[in-house]
């Protein structure tokens, strides 16, 4: 069977993505910050700081990729990394009063962008569309587990 690619699930979700993507990082831009920036803003605990090595999965980011950007918000006075009080092996990352802004920014423009969506879609749809993602998400997965089960 031949399709074409705009009638293929991932293209649809990788096309959507970039424009999700390209949207939040003009606007982070603005602030002096990118979409990646903004994401791992929003992923670390306000409180408690969060172990830097459960950021990547977390945020689907490869581990090179998140190094980097942890190392650039530390250079820019956004983070700050402490030893883990109970397990002085672990390294937790915080944020600075900086970093609480800019996270402050990027959740505002998280939660316009998905108010914009739920205004705009039906409940209903937007009820399928999370159950279709989550459903997909448990295919790719029991696809994963097939495909080491079977060496591959």
């Amino acid at each position: 069977m031949k399709m074409k690619p705009e009638e293929t699930v991932d293209f649809n979700i990788r096309s959507t993505w970039h424009k999700i993507a390209r949207m939040y990082n003009i606007q982070a831009a603005e602030h002096g910050v990118s979409m990646a920036t903004g994401m791992v803003l929003l992923n670390i605990d306000l409180k408690d700081g969060t172990p830097s090595t459960s950021l990547g999965p977390k945020m689907g980011m490869e581990s090179r990729s998140l190094s980097r950007t942890l190392k650039n918000l530390e250079e820019e006075k956004v983070i700050y990394r402490e030893a883990d009080k109970h397990d002085k092996r672990k390294v937790r990352i915080f944020l600075t009063e900086l970093g609480k802004e800019k996270r402050e920014i990027s959740k505002e423009k998280v939660i316009q962008f998905n108010e914009h969506l739920r205004n705009n879609l039906k409940s209903q749809d937007l009820e399928t569309f999370f159950r279709i993602m989550e459903e997909i998400n448990e295919l790719i997965d029991e696809n994963n587990i097939f495909l080491a089960q079977n060496g591959q």
